[in-house]
């Protein structure tokens, strides 16, 4: 059986972001002028940065909004991260069990970065940048053996890599739409992924 190694989603898989980016998205409306609904925004996270900035910015203005964005992120949007409920714990069961952790995100990775080493959550790898099928590439390259999200596009992610797709409902996503995109487990939020894990391992072995 191959080493174990889980890959986590960061916004609202590990982390409870909403609260730094809805800043982060208050101040750049400061900066530029132009509105964003922050809290309509931070109700669908998941999807890469421009996909939600292009909603509000005409399509000439996305990129220089998007590095302003970023700019202002560190100030604004690390101290209110919090870790989600049983964050800390699925980590813990993880190298518990022999196992490494990976954190696939599309949020880049100097500032995923910033959250794991403001919440001391250490994470053995790290691949930012990359949403729903395109994670599946560094699931792969570091011999990722499930993937834990909130998000429909995690589930696609795990299925494209040929992984088990684990998902929790604490992001935009219930539990019947991660089910309908491919989970092979839906938990409540991560207070259930230690014994979910040792489930899956134990059928994995008698496979």
């Amino acid at each position: 059986m191959s080493v174990l190694t889980v890959g986590f989603d960061l916004d609202m898989t590990l982390v409870d972001s909403r609260p730094g980016i809805a800043a982060a998205y208050r101040a750049l409306t400061a900066r530029t002028g132009v509105h964003v609904d922050a809290e309509a925004a931070v109700s669908r996270l998941g999807p890469p940065l421009r996909t939600e900035i292009a909603r509000w910015f005409p399509p000439e203005q996305v990129e220089e909004a998007v590095t302003i964005y970023r700019e202002l992120y560190p100030a604004y949007a690390i101290t209110p991260t919090v870790p989600l409920p049983g964050a800390r714990a699925a980590l813990d069961a993880v190298r518990a069990r022999g196992g490494r952790v990976l954190v696939v995100t599309s949020k880049i990775g100097r500032l995923a970065r910033l959250h794991l080493d403001h919440l001391g959550l250490a994470v053995d790898e790290l691949a930012g940048d990359l949403f729903a099928e395109e994670k599946a590439s560094a699931l792969r390259a570091h011999g990722a053996t499930h993937y834990v999200g909130d998000h429909v596009a995690d589930m696609a992610a795990a299925g494209a890599a040929g992984v088990p797709g684990i998902g929790v409902a604490t992001g935009p996503c219930s539990a019947d739409e991660l089910h309908g995109a491919g989970a092979a487990v839906v938990l409540g939020d991560l207070g259930g992924f230690p014994a979910a894990l040792d489930r899956m391992i134990r059928l994995a072995l008698e496979q």
